[in-house]
């Protein structure tokens, strides 16, 4: 490694979509990466986590781990399995959670391999091997070097970095990196997930301004959100509260099991506490989101807004670890149950969900962002029918959605952090963002600085930074990658196959029917042949 080495930086995920963060960092012979995060989303993005990493694993010296949630750590089990040796560089309180979170992402990959080789419809499939094991997981956590905020490290020759409060979920960062030798380095900013204004538990984010380079998420660039205080959300949550349960069914709740789960537990219990909801009771359905609490709790004296309460022990909610209790919940009404995954992709909100979409008296409130592609985003815009691990379901549930929980900031959030950077004298990446959103967060920031460079990068773009100077593109993005964003052709499928009975039952006569399932036969035969 020489003073004249090139500095890159390639972008591996979340360009063009808000999951699978990975940045890799490089001068000379070092490499570092930022976040490797599992994608998700459709059928076609997840098949991405299979294939090979756009790196040689032998050749990452160290990993630098903004936050906890796994689209940012989620990629680690497999990138030790695969032969990473090296250490991997988070909070403290990042580390803590990713020993279940780690653990818990290997049980899901094993469990859901052994339900799809199980399935009936897919009996003529290959065997379908998990992306990895609990067992990686732990090994993953065990790699960890627990780092406080504002104290530089050198996780790698020509690297130092330092972690900033980013306000986003508990222990979340933004990574201060400064690569090249002292007196000559470039200054570049990470900010991982930037928190909003008013947000439970923590102090605004901070960071440092005055850098080369600022790579930014953009989740919310083109999303306004009206500002309200905590008790103004804990309104919204109670009206959502009373209507669901006015009507005799369950109120279904898909969660993160990180920091939603907390949030939403937290504000229930003040609800109950001042009589503002009846005595219902609450389920805490996720095995992950129980442990997540506990690693809130044991870091209770570093947040806000907790004043005493004890979100692990109330007689109001019960946190349910045995899934034969789990099952049992589908046979109530009136109650409230909190289940993850917060997008409905995998976990115990599946059959929640089988049981209560049908039922008209029950509600689903909807709390988070939802990507592309994903159950949570069908329910989201309107379906009437879904398809849940090979079955066709009707909604016939109220579907809600409230965004006062969200653990981004929003268009402006984002802006003004932006702003508060300045100046910025290389570049600004604007990353983890669908095209809308980053396409908004651009038009709002450019004019703030005309002279800025504004990259929009692709996954597979690899960019020379030089200090003081604008990014420059070395190579394209990966056009197989950009095909597999957002609603795929499964999604159109699911969406096709729920409805088609009902559409041909519409046709007058069985023998109009079986002409359009013959034209339909002859088109797949002429497709399977062209």
């Amino acid at each position: 490694m020489t003073a004249s080495d090139p500095v890159t930086i390639t972008f591996h995920g979340a360009a063009g979509t808000v999951t699978g963060s990975c940045m890799e960092l490089a001068l000379g012979s070092k490499r570092i990466l930022v976040d490797c995060g599992l994608f998700q989303g459709s059928r076609t993005l997840e098949t991405l986590n299979h294939g090979d990493f756009g790196f040689d694993v032998r050749d990452i010296d160290a990993v630098v781990l903004t936050h906890a949630h796994i689209d940012h750590c989620g990629l680690l089990p497999k990138l030790v399995a695969q032969g990473y040796h090296g250490p991997i560089y988070c909070t403290p309180a990042t580390s803590d959670l990713l020993e279940y979170m780690l653990a818990d992402a290997g049980r899901i990959q094993e469990s859901e391999a052994t339900r799809r080789n199980r399935r009936r419809d897919r009996q003529d499939h290959a065997h379908f091997e998990p992306l990895y094991t609990e067992q990686d997981g732990l090994k993953a956590w065990r790699a960890t070097r627990p780092t406080p905020l504002c104290e530089w490290f050198e996780p790698a020759e020509g690297f130092r970095v330092r972690f900033w409060n980013a306000g986003h979920i508990l222990g979340s960062a933004s990574a201060e990196i400064e690569i090249g030798s002292e007196g000559s380095s470039i200054k570049l900013l990470c900010s991982g997930d930037i928190g909003p204004d008013n947000k439970e538990f923590y102090p605004d984010p901070a960071a440092p301004h005055g850098l080369d380079y600022v790579v930014c998420e953009s989740t919310y660039g083109n999303r306004s959100r009206e500002d309200v205080s905590i008790e103004q959300r804990r309104d919204v949550l109670e009206r959502e509260i009373k209507d669901a349960l006015v009507k005799g069914g369950n109120l279904v709740i898909p969660v993160f099991a990180l920091e939603r789960t907390q949030e939403l537990v937290t504000d229930i219990i003040r609800l109950a506490e001042a009589n503002r909801i009846p005595g219902v009771p609450v389920f805490v359905d996720s095995p992950l989101a129980s442990k997540a609490t506990t690693v809130f709790a044991a870091h209770s004296r570093e947040l806000e807004d907790l004043d005493g309460i004890n979100i692990l022990h109330h007689p109001q909610v019960r946190y349910v670890e045995d899934p034969a209790e789990s099952m049992r919940l589908n046979l109530m009404s009136g109650a409230i149950i909190l289940s993850a995954s917060g997008m409905c992709e995998a976990g115990r909100i599946r059959h929640h969900l089988k049981h209560n979409l049908p039922r008209r008296e029950s509600t689903v409130l909807i709390v988070g962002y939802q990507a592309q592609g994903t159950l949570g985003r069908v329910l989201e815009d309107g379906a009437t029918r879904v398809r849940i691990s090979g079955e066709d379901i009707s909604v016939r549930a109220r579907i809600r959605h409230i965004d006062t929980y969200s653990a981004h900031a929003d268009r402006e959030e984002l802006h003004a952090w932006i702003k508060a950077r300045f100046p910025i004298r290389g570049g600004l990446f604007l990353s983890h963002g669908e095209p809308e959103a980053v396409a908004g967060l651009e038009a709002l920031v450019q004019p703030d600085d005309l002279s800025l460079k504004i990259v929009k990068p692709a996954i597979g773009e690899t960019w020379m930074l030089r200090a003081g100077h604008p990014p420059k593109r070395l190579s394209t993005g990966r056009a197989d990658i950009q095909q597999a964003m957002g609603h795929d052709w499964q999604n159109d499928y699911a969406d096709f196959a729920t409805s088609l009975k009902q559409e041909l039952a519409h046709i007058k006569g069985d023998a109009a029917r079986r002409r359009v399932i013959a034209e339909m036969r002859r088109l797949l035969g002429a497709a399977q042949e062209g």
